[in-house]
């Protein structure tokens, strides 16, 4: 999926570069964004939330990458960027969640809620992984899918239903995936002396 997207980006990336914006400010803006998202999903206007949809996944996708590229890198910016995705994530499908069981649609709702769990576990299992030493970051459905997916939903007519459907069972398979891959990559012994955790 990032392929298709990779010489816009570049070019994006390149504008970013020239305007001196540093990767914190990226990240917060992305925040700011999704706040923003969410507020108007608690309003009921999906249509501006998911357009707005795009702007912050372009500034998730910038931060790590003006940093990569200034060579300013750190474990710092990376845990920072880490947590506020997270936010990010409880910000935009929580409020899904709350319009749509506003609006009375159950199953809609349910399936929301069910993404944000999702969504999270991706996440955990990464970072659980990364804590033993075992590096991971495949996945078939991640974040940037995941806005996608939910920018097709809030804009066409129709769409939220099934883009939540797709949501929900392909991450769900994502997050089989990466709890057998972080399985099969952990050594036996850390496996077991974090047994208990």
């Amino acid at each position: 999926m990032r392929r298709v997207f990779d010489w816009p980006f570049r070019a994006i990336l390149a504008g970013v570069v020239a305007l001196g914006l540093s990767p914190m400010q990226l990240t917060l803006l992305g925040l700011a964004t999704n706040v923003v998202i969410g507020w108007l999903l608690v309003r009921g206007d999906a249509l501006v939330a998911g357009l707005l949809l795009i702007p912050a996944g372009v500034f998730d996708l910038l931060d790590g990458a003006v940093a990569r590229l200034r060579g300013t890198a750190s474990r710092f910016g990376a845990f920072t960027d880490a947590v506020l995705d997270r936010v990010s994530d409880m910000i935009l499908f929580g409020c899904t969640f709350w319009m749509l069981s506003g609006q009375g649609e159950r199953l809609e709702a349910a399936l929301a809620l069910a993404t944000l769990v999702i969504s999270l576990s991706v996440s955990h299992i990464r970072a659980e992984a990364e804590s033993v030493g075992v590096s991971l970051s495949e996945g078939l459905f991640q974040r940037l899918e995941r806005y996608l997916a939910m920018l097709v939903g809030l804009t066409v007519p129709g769409m939220l239903l099934p883009m939540l459907l797709v949501l929900t069972i392909l991450g769900g398979f994502t997050v089989l995936q990466r709890g057998w891959n972080a399985l099969s990559k952990v050594p036996p012994v850390q496996t077991a002396a974090r047994g208990g955790v």
